[in-house]
């Protein structure tokens, strides 16, 4: 088979024949990628930490653990998204926060093994490539990796013309963790009469939204409604509030030896969440009146007229993250948690179980 070679001097150029189709032509513009790569640079290398290359542009992103300070660890890894609290920042054009919400969804499930995060990569899916959309979002991330204390190391950026519709993008997140082998957090350490911790949450976080979503279908309420549960807010700048993130403080704490776990409550609320980190014989006796529910969610209970077990199953309803030490450690570790910003409420204990996994005091006054 005969072959043609085409040679070009350093000053020729390969002209466009018109009767050609172009990667461009079908909706993929490689050089708006290219020209946000270049804008992310100095963002990522903003998130440098010890062990971790923030480099993007390459094939792969890398990580020493030894410069970390780790000789023997294990790995944890976890990826997430951000639900259907994406689509209020759609439809409200609000981009700054969610990316915020992306990496703490997985930096804080991180937590509950034991683990530090270290780094994190991103997964940016569109129709059309939106420059400084993106950059918002990604700018979000940026922020939450600097929350969390790790590495942005990469992620991707795909632009998929008849995928999505015009303006939507879809996220995901992907973290890795190490623990050293003496820290990690295993069911077996949670005993009867460990106290629990409570740590408040900064709104929804990212679960319970496709409910919330109904509820505004239902009732014929807008996002640009001035929002009745908190003051000088919308109802879509209120409910995008970014998922708070906890790994510093609860780094702090674990760092005492004193914490037998974490809880992180996403889906599944307080009542579905607890249970996944001790053993079947025992129970979380939670004390309802402990705190005092954010009116956010009494707004959605009154509105929806949801059922006060259905949104213990679905929210967090005020706490977002849980931690159970030893009776005798309450006082040194709500004292550490204190320092690092977190004032924390002991809301239950841990008791043998008789019945159901987590027992409910106090329900009558909850969402009043």
């Amino acid at each position: 088979m005969e072959k043609t070679i085409v040679k070009l001097t350093k000053n020729q150029v390969i002209k466009k024949d018109s009767t050609h189709f172009t990667y461009r032509d079908a909706g993929v513009n490689i050089n708006a990628g290219k020209r946000l790569v270049n804008n992310l640079k100095p963002l990522t290398a903003s998130t440098s930490r010890p062990g971790a290359s923030t480099y993007i542009g390459g094939f792969g992103g890398l990580f020493d653990p030894k410069a970390a300070g780790y000789s023997d660890p294990i790995l944890v890894a976890c990826t997430d998204g951000v639900g259907t609290k994406l689509r209020i920042a759609l439809n409200s054009g609000i981009h700054n926060t969610i990316g915020i919400d992306l990496v703490a969804m997985c930096v804080n499930d991180l937590l509950v093994h034991g683990a530090e995060p270290l780094i994190f990569l991103d997964y940016y899916a569109t129709g059309k490539l939106d420059l400084g959309v993106a950059k918002e979002v990604i700018t979000g991330i940026v922020d939450g990796c600097k929350q969390a204390g790790c590495g942005l190391i990469g992620g991707e950026t795909a632009e998929m013309p008849g995928m999505y519709h015009e303006g939507d993008y879809e996220l995901v997140g992907f973290a890795v963790g190490a623990v050293k082998r003496f820290q990690l957090l295993e069911r077996k350490k949670i005993k009867a009469g460990d106290i629990v911790l409570g740590l408040k949450s900064s709104g929804l976080h990212s679960n319970g939204y496709s409910l919330v979503h109904q509820v505004m279908e239902r009732t014929g309420i807008t996002w640009k409604q001035k929002a009745p549960f908190e003051d000088s807010k919308t109802i879509a700048e209120s409910l995008l509030a970014p998922t708070k993130i906890y790994v510093k403080a609860c780094l702090a704490a674990l760092a005492t030896n004193a914490v037998q776990g974490f809880v992180h409550i996403t889906g599944g609320g307080l009542l579905e969440n607890p249970p996944r980190i001790f053993d079947k014989n025992l129970a979380l006796r939670l004390d309802l009146t402990s705190w005092t529910t954010p009116r956010v969610f009494t707004w959605i209970a009154k509105e929806g007229k949801i059922d006060k077990r259905e949104m213990l199953r679905t929210f967090n309803c005020g706490l977002g993250m849980l931690v159970l030490v030893r009776p005798s450690d309450v006082d040194t570790v709500q004292s550490i948690l204190n320092t690092h910003g977190e004032n924390s409420l002991r809301v239950g204990f841990i008791e043998q179980r008789s019945e159901e996994s987590v027992v409910l005091c106090g329900l009558d006054s909850i969402f009043t």
